[in-house]
């Protein structure tokens, strides 16, 4: 085992002992059926291609590596039978995919391509790059023709471009016409905890995901339990410490632990700080708001898994067509939710987050909760979780248990029941309409490989970017759950579709995405208010939009803006964009982190039993809406 996949395989939790008594359990409960998706399929029918050594391939790998599964070591053979006789007509070739460099991906890369070869024959060549290259690559194939690689891991973010523009090849059609032959009937598309967001409002799936992760509330646990410290905040606030569940009690928690925890903002001799965040202008900035800091605000319309008409960039649609993000024309990029959102992100970096984050980037910034001296953070990323459970970090315990949790991320004033209350990542595979056939579908049973049920639970456990529904309930997670801070109690509830990507409302994910460093930038240091900010936005937005519906981009769907009117036109119809609140604070609001705890265990138990009784065998209920026309 080379070092490399040492490295990534020993993020994956307990191993030895424990893994071989939980195969030898799989192995005597087995059966040797696999539930596919026109019935149950014996063995036999898939396990005709041992030639040439893969045979003995795929039994190393699930006995060495793959050994956490949702499958029966007998159904994971079956299933890398598959594999092996569907790629015999691409055996030999090298094809070439790119993803972000994150965790799950370095997997990918490292292990899962060697993995994959030997199995089927086919070289993949995973290449790792920043999201933003991975976005300019896709657009420089889509514009000059010229096949740059044969299947992208692409945000589903860019749901809305790839609907309207026609250069994605739907995974729908692909499916049941020329993939029919190349597609695992082990896939089980309902399984994808994410399948919502890479569907188009024509019903169509133009991607897979591959991985996914949300932006929660990141707290110190031991603090926040510290029975002194919470004497000290109740005497101050006049109410318990605990996971905020507004702004107003976030902000009060960040006060305390910056200003007065022991007299003076300090814990054990050492300065501590009430939230983290980052400013430097840098492209990173835009993801900061983008992934749905406005809607925690509460702008735009409730909705799930985005609102209608208006989303949470503050655009608006109309029959599908974006008509405007500026309140003059019935948006709310620059409407009183919006321009708070932003007013209570530069407030809280100046006032209660280190010094130094005003001039970081999201790269520099993402460690520092790990360093020890944070005590709550209100926008932080799942996928950082495997990297904050290294042994010997400040934030874990000697027995390898963390001293922080996840929980769900606090709402502003503006926000009601129905809205979303964050954001999530759902990095997908994507194909373009360009590339060759032969290509294409080498890429395919790559995308589907990497994703597999033999494979995903194992990949799950080293990045901890769930995608598969059987997964996040497997026995594993069940008993190593308390390792993982919340993350899998969350994923387990039903509250996670509040957690969303970007809808199909934003029609030019790439240049309407970077307006919004640019123009927020500004407000960050000071240049220019928050108005101004969110006005030069929604306008810049508006110019963008134009340009799209003059160009016809997006045919029936395409852009076509509203006429401008006053604002107090559209402030005082129902709906968003919403007058400015008289109160923008509220009442403060907490919750025990282990009574939240407890009412997620509860409401998961209460919406998955039903569902699981009436599935078919083999087969997870989807718990994701089935809305996708926001």
């Amino acid at each position: 085992m080379n070092r490399q996949r040492q490295d990534l395989i020993a993020r994956a939790g307990p191993r030895g002992h424990e893994q071989k008594t939980r195969r030898a359990r799989r192995i005597a409960a087995g059966a040797l059926t696999l539930t596919l998706a026109g019935g149950t399929v014996g063995i036999a029918t898939v396990a005709s291609a041992g030639a040439d050594g893969f045979e003995d391939a795929a039994q190393e790998w699930i006995e060495s590596e793959f050994v956490e599964s949702t499958l029966t070591p007998e159904e994971q053979l079956a299933e890398m039978a598959w594999f092996t006789e569907a790629a015999e007509p691409y055996r030999g070739m090298e094809i070439n995919v790119v993803s972000e460099t994150i965790t799950t991906h370095e997997y990918e890369s490292q292990v899962l391509t060697q993995a994959f070869e030997e199995i089927t024959g086919i070289t993949v060549n995973h290449d790792l790059i920043g999201e933003g290259d991975v976005i300019e690559r896709l657009q420089t194939q889509i514009a000059s023709g010229e096949n740059i690689y044969d299947a992208y891991v692409n945000d589903s973010d860019l749901i809305g471009t790839h609907w309207r523009n026609g250069d994605v090849l739907p995974l729908s059609d692909y499916i049941e016409g020329d993939g029919a032959a190349i597609t695992n009937p082990n896939l089980d598309l309902d399984d994808f905890i994410g399948l919502s967001f890479t569907t188009a409002p024509d019903g169509k799936v133009y991607q897979l995901p591959d991985q996914q992760f949300a932006n929660l509330y990141w707290f110190r646990y031991d603090w926040f339990t510290d029975p002194e410290i919470m004497a000290q905040f109740e005497e101050i606030y006049g109410y318990e410490l605990g996971v905020p569940v507004n702004w107003a009690a976030y902000e009060d928690i960040a006060n305390f632990f910056t200003n007065e925890v022991n007299g003076d903002g300090t814990i054990d001799g050492v300065d501590v700080y009430g939230h983290m965040d980052y400013g430097k202008r840098d492209p990173s900035l835009g993801w900061r708001f983008t992934d749905a800091w406005l809607s925690m605000a509460g702008n735009g319309d409730p909705g799930i898994p985005n609102g209608l008409p208006v989303d949470d960039w503050g655009i608006r649609v109309e029959d599908c067509r974006p008509v405007g993000s500026s309140v003059t024309r019935g948006g709310d990029t620059n409407g009183p939710a919006s321009v708070y959102a932003l007013e209570k992100y530069v407030e809280w970096l100046n006032a209660y987050a280190p010094p130094e984050g005003a001039g970081m980037t999201f790269s520099e910034a993402g460690p520092v909760p790990a360093q020890g001296a944070i005590a709550q953070q209100v926008f932080w990323y799942t996928a950082f979780t495997a990297d904050m459970t290294a042994p010997g970090l400040p934030v874990v315990n000697d027995d390898g248990t963390p001293k922080w949790r996840m929980a769900p991320s606090p709402h502003g004033a503006y926000w009601e029941e129905g809205h979303k209350l964050g954001y999530q990542d759902a990095g997908s595979w994507t194909f373009l309409n360009n590339t060759p056939a032969d290509r294409r579908d080498a890429a395919w049973l790559y995308a589907q490989f990497v994703t597999s049920k033999t494979v995903s639970l194992q990949k799950s456990i080293v990045g901890l970017t769930f995608i598969r529904d059987s997964d996040i309930n497997s026995e594993y997670f069940t008993e190593n759950a308390d390792r993982y801070g919340g993350l899998i109690e969350f994923y387990r509830s039903p509250a996670r579709v509040q957690w969303t990507p970007t809808g199909t409302n934003v029609p030019d994910y790439p240049a309407l995405a970077q307006l919004w460093w640019e123009n927020i930038a500004p407000a960050a240091t000071g240049e220019v208010t928050a108005q101004e900010a969110m006005d030069n936005l929604a306008e810049a937005q508006d110019e963008v939009l134009g340009r799209l519906e003059r160009a016809g981009v997006g045919g029936d769907c395409a852009p076509q803006l509203n006429e401008e009117q006053d604002a107090e036109v559209w402030l005082e119809q129902p709906g968003a964009p919403v007058p400015e609140l008289d109160d923008e604070r509220g009442e403060p609001e907490t919750v025990p982190y282990d009574e939240l705890i407890q009412t997620w265990e509860a409401d998961a138990s209460a919406s998955t039993e039903p569902a699981d009784s009436s599935a078919p065998a083999g087969t997870a209920a989807s718990t994701e809406p089935a809305d996708t026309s926001g």
